[in-house]
């Protein structure tokens, strides 16, 4: 793919135009979101969303930023917001182009005036920036600022009240607000000197996020706005709004501050580079030194699960290897008894901790085996010690060396909740859970062999093979040629899921080579599509292939027929490990069949999952850091087995890309030294 281009001529055409979404994020657990053309469709989106204490909750507190041109006496709002099923104002009708590289852009025409608008979220700061230029008119120009402002939890939403402190509170070049108590102010600040702010408090009305009615949910909202920015701009000039938690000095810091900022973004050429763009904005670093994973965009937050997937692919194909040893050693700080703590424990995610090691696997190669002992040793020792003693009945390791989970609540991944009773329970020997027990262990004692540690390798080494030997007695099936997904006192469960090609691709594997080829055979026939593996295969009487909006459907069919690409990497490998190079031309056109996607819903990034059947269309939290990160290890992997020059840029652009790189560094200190020469004033 040459770079991201959207058709300019579909702009002004909501179906095209409302279904696309961009994300930009600081790093820190803040983020901005909307569509292409700035109409909020969730709860979720907004200008400025962002944590406000030391707790992971996000909270929306610059909703939109109305922008009105006035010329001789005529008013034409930009704005587009949706009210009870109709559209008003309808600003899109004004938008002749949207860039997404190194910052999203729109530009707008109004008659003679072209206006064009470029977004900026700052990195390690809760700040928003705007530049306005006026980049040509024939007639004084006077450009109108509407800020709406909702200060709730994005999970919520926002009601006119009597409480609302609606008033803005006078600041150098701007002002300042705070809707309500506990809040941090909300500092909105021009660089223009003689920009002028009227008060004028008001609530508006109504506000509808048909994506919200659309799942089931409460989708309509009252803003407040405290009143407007007005000033006169000259053809040729440029203005930045900002609005943050911190105030700026002085126009001229904001100007610094902009300038240094969009100087250290790196530009989304291709497929490679918009996935890596995407997979950085999941690593954020919270208050006390803790650095955590966001599993989705807009609404999820941190899960130990998803962190262990994802890591390898978000992190180590760019060579991050700091932001995968700092997270994994933020969750390994709350660890109790070979446990984890909260959405990580086995109680909770029984094959949560095993993550943990295949997380190791990918490190080691980056940190070598001897650091991965040092660092985390006795860490793993504990974990498969934990095992061992059992969590609370719940999940227990038998004597045939499996590991069995049986809880009123669902344990695995495949654990969604639908009127109350779990989608696919799973009670007994989940297949996945068996292969990464198998892996975790063989892999600690092979790392327990090369570091001399005689006393765990006599206790352990007898557990791999009685492992395996009971997996392959339960769950291969010989006449069809596959896995069973689970297995329990009463059931062999001969359904056909994806969750057997994580058996299929771990590094130490149970099956044997013709066993093997079986699987893939099965897993292709039945649940590989253009988007990843089904969860089930389109034979079973259970199979749902798409599904509503509404949540239940959603849910229904997300374990039940929906594909997901993090599943995808591990038959990829298993691929690569039985055929090697020669599978290179299919994985590529696996990748190659994402390239349409990044332009499809989140704009520069990959959904949760896909609908089961064409046309795949997306569906779940629309960046997902499991989906980004599959693919970037598919596509470590088709280097590594292929190609003297890698499979997806060229010289030029892996040029750029590291120019980018340096000139990040540079710009990065700027940023710092603009930032304290305004906290200084």
């Amino acid at each position: 793919m040459s770079g991201l281009t959207f058709d300019k001529s579909e702009l002004g055409n909501l179906e095209y135009s409302l279904d696309r979404e961009m994300l930009a994020t600081d790093r820190r657990g803040g983020y901005m979101s909307t569509t292409i053309v700035c109409c909020n469709t969730r709860k979720y989106h907004g200008l400025m969303v962002a944590p406000i204490d030391q707790s992971d909750k996000t909270y929306v507190l610059l909703s939109s930023l109305d922008e009105t041109v006035v010329q001789h006496d005529q008013s034409f709002n930009l704005a587009l917001h949706r009210y009870d099923g109709a559209y008003e104002p309808r600003g899109h009708k004004y938008i002749t182009d949207f860039e997404y590289t190194p910052t999203p852009t729109i530009t707008y025409r109004v008659g003679g005036v072209i206006l064009r608008k470029e977004l900026l979220w700052i990195h390690k700061r809760t700040q928003l920036m705007i530049r306005y230029t006026l980049v040509d008119a024939h007639s004084d120009t006077t450009l109108r600022l509407r800020p709406l402002l909702a200060f709730r939890d994005k999970h919520a939403l926002s009601k006119a009240n009597m409480e609302a402190d609606g008033r803005a509170y006078p600041i150098p070049y701007g002002v300042k607000c705070k809707l309500y108590e506990g809040f941090p102010w909300l500092y909105m600040q021009l660089s223009k000197e003689d920009a002028e702010f009227i008060p004028a408090p008001d609530w508006y009305y109504n506000f509808e996020y048909h994506k919200e009615i659309l799942r089931g949910y409460e989708g309509h909202e009252d803003l407040l706005t405290t009143g407007y920015f007005e000033f006169k701009i000259r053809k040729g000039e440029s203005v930045i709004f900002s609005a943050a938690t911190d105030m700026m000095a002085s126009p001229e810091t904001i100007s610094a501050v902009y300038e240094a900022s969009i100087a250290r973004r790196t530009h989304k050429i291709d497929f490679l580079s918009c996935l890596n763009h995407s997979a950085r904005q999941f690593v954020i670093r919270r208050p006390e030194n803790r650095t955590e994973v966001i599993a989705g965009y807009p609404w999820f937050g941190s899960f130990t699960r998803d962190t262990f997937v994802s890591l390898p692919g978000i992190t180590l194909t760019q060579g991050y290897k700091e932001d995968c040893i700092e997270a994994l050693d933020t969750l390994v700080r709350d660890m109790k008894d070979g446990d984890f703590a909260g959405n990580g424990s086995a109680r909770v995610a029984v094959d949560a901790p095993l993550w943990f090691f295949y997380t190791l696997q990918q490190l080691e190669q980056h940190i070598g085996a001897k650091e991965v002992w040092q660092r985390y040793g006795e860490v793993m020792k504990s974990i498969v010690e934990a095992y061992r003693r059992g969590f609370d009945g719940d999940v227990q390791l038998h004597d045939n060396g499996l590991i069995w989970a049986s809880s009123e609540r669902p344990l695995t991944w495949m654990g969604t909740i639908v009127d109350g009773c779990p989608l696919t329970p799973r009670r007994g020997y989940p297949v996945e859970v068996q292969a990464l027990w198998y892996n975790a262990v063989s892999y600690l004692l092979s790392l327990a062999k090369k570091q001399g540690d005689k006393e765990f390798v006599k206790e352990w080494k007898d557990m791999p093979a009685k492992t395996q030997s009971a997996f392959i007695s339960k769950f291969w099936l010989e006449e069809e040629g596959y896995l069973a997904d689970y297995v329990n006192y009463d059931e062999v469960n001969k359904y056909i899921r994806c969750n057997m090609a994580v058996a299929c691709g771990l590094d130490f594997k149970m099956l044997d080579e013709s066993q093997l080829v079986r699987s893939l055979m099965t897993i292709r026939d039945h649940l590989l599509t253009p988007r990843g593996l089904r969860t089930l295969s389109p034979r079973n009487p259970y199979y749902k292939p798409s599904y509503l909006e509404d949540q239940r459907s959603q849910d229904l069919a997300s374990r039940n027929g929906s594909a997901w690409v993090w599943p995808l990497y591990f038959y990829v490998k298993a691929c690569f490990d039985i055929s090697g190079e020669r599978y290179l031309d299919d994985a590529k056109r696996i990748l190659d069949a994402f390239d349409a996607e990044l332009q499809t819903k989140c704009v520069g990034s990959i959904s949760e999952r896909f609908e089961g059947d064409p046309a795949y269309n997306p569906r779940g939290s629309v960046s997902h850091a499991a989906s980004v990160g599959g693919l970037l290890l598919i596509n470590e992997l088709v280097e590594r087995y292929g190609a003297k020059k890698p499979a997806r840029k060229s010289t030029a652009k892996r040029s750029c890309t590291k120019k980018c790189e340096a000139e990040q560094a540079v710009a990065e200190k700027k940023v710092r030294k603009c930032v304290k020469k305004s906290e200084k004033k």
